[in-house]
């Protein structure tokens, strides 16, 4: 009896177990009312945290960015001078260019002497350069700019900068097509600006010191250590022997302030065959021009070169350098200078 008890049971079917309504039931539950897994509820619930937790991320972002922008000004950088990137020591540079679309690393100044085609496409640079200088000139108007010379107490400040004396470049002109229909081309050549940078005087131990004869002397020394041409020192020196030193200790102290150009050829066959050089207004940016702080209408000061008498059908490699006490020049970096090859035909 037991025995056929047990065969029964081996012959009746397990019961399988009750099956789950699966991703259907999952979607919808009839009988809990859930939706994915929620009910009403649940879902009024998560909806709700999401939102405080959104808007108080949102909050938190915000009170940082007005803590960020407390600490910076709109009117100058948060990191000047020696903290900053671009450093203390201005780069020097130079227009014309060549079209950096098409040539990226191209220095070199190529025209016809008497094709206007050809030579107008660097003069036409000239032009649009000078052109941009006169509109902010007049954008700014006489409430943000003033004349200065170096006889005058007006300088740059944060309210007027000086602005930059068009008529004071001699042939270097658009009527003249600065000179490259008669093969004495013009080049501008400048300083990048640094919020802030202001040159410093050869002849001075400090800012509040009085004019040094041996410092200058010294000073001197080490400039042509650095590359200071003969021609630029003989230069300095008849410019300081212009002024009194007791009697205009101020107009010698801003005069030599001067950011001093000095443009040459490189090497020894490049300098026989520039010619003669001429700087217009002068051979260096005046110290009144800085510092920049951003004002409106600042116009980056610049000056003139001219090439009177080159020697055409030959590439010429020119090297410009910057000097003042605190610039530094290195031809290897191109730091403080810049360079450009010149070819007439």
């Amino acid at each position: 009896m037991a025995e056929s008890n047990s065969n029964k049971q081996r012959l009746e079917p397990t019961q399988k177990p009750k099956k789950e309504g699966g991703f259907k039931e999952f979607l919808y539950n009839p009988e809990t009312g859930a939706v994915l897994g929620r009910t009403g509820m649940s879902w009024l619930l998560i909806f709700i945290f999401y939102v405080i937790f959104y808007i108080a991320l949102a909050a938190f972002s915000l009170l940082n960015f007005y803590l960020f922008y407390l600490t910076i000004s709109l009117d100058s950088p948060k990191w000047t001078m020696d903290s900053s990137l671009i450093g203390t020591n201005p780069g020097v540079g130079f227009r014309p260019r060549p079209d950096q679309e098409d040539s990226t690393d191209s220095t070199l100044i190529w025209f016809k002497q008497n094709d206007p085609n050809d030579y107008k496409f660097w003069s036409n640079q000239l032009e649009k350069f000078v052109e941009n200088v006169e509109e902010i000139q007049k954008e700014a108007g006489a409430d943000k700019t003033h004349s200065c010379t170096l006889g005058t107490e007006n300088t740059t400040n944060r309210n007027k900068s000086c602005i930059v004396d068009l008529k004071q470049l001699g042939p270097c002109t658009k009527e003249n097509d600065f000179g490259y229909g008669q093969g004495k081309p013009c080049f501008i050549i400048k300083l990048n600006k640094i919020y802030g940078w202001k040159p410093e005087a050869y002849g001075y131990r400090n800012t509040g010191s009085e004019f040094n004869r041996e410092v200058f002397e010294k000073d001197i020394i080490e400039e042509q250590k650095k590359g200071m041409p003969d021609d630029l020192v003989r230069h300095i020196k008849q410019e300081v022997e212009k002024i009194d030193p007791k009697r205009d200790a101020a107009l010698l102290r801003r005069h030599l302030e001067t950011v001093w150009i000095s443009c040459l050829g490189e090497n020894v066959a490049d300098m026989e065959n520039t010619g003669e050089i001429v700087y217009y207004p002068m051979r260096g940016i005046p110290s009144y021009y800085f510092p920049y702080m951003n004002q409106k209408g600042y116009q980056p000061p610049f000056i003139m070169i001219q090439f009177t008498n080159p020697v055409h059908g030959v590439m010429i490699n020119v090297e410009c350098k910057a000097f003042a006490k605190n610039v530094r020049s290195e031809r290897i970096a191109r730091v403080g200078q810049t360079h450009f090859e010149l070819l007439i035909d």
